[in-house]
């Protein structure tokens, strides 16, 4: 069972302001094209635990922070920078 992806919106504008600045686009769009796959496909196994129920997971260029609530099914993008 999938589960759904919830990009906050400041995430996806800082997501195109990263986009639009960088010499390599196509890198961008597969790492987070890679990111929303993984996170829809099995988000507690992705990347590495911080507190609660926040991971982070890289996926070069990118790193993300989410959150993961388990009895929703749902996952929270909080955070994206440039590594």
């Amino acid at each position: 069972m999938n589960w759904t992806v919830i990009w906050k919106p400041s995430v996806q504008d800082e997501l195109a302001q990263l986009w639009t600045g960088s010499d390599d686009r196509q890198a961008i769009t597969r790492a987070a094209d890679r990111i929303d796959e993984a996170l829809k496909a099995d988000p507690q196994s992705l990347g590495e635990s911080r507190s609660g129920r926040t991971r982070i997971a890289f996926e070069s260029p990118l790193a993300v922070q989410f959150d993961v609530h388990e009895e929703d099914r749902i996952v929270y993008v909080l955070r994206i920078r440039h590594r």
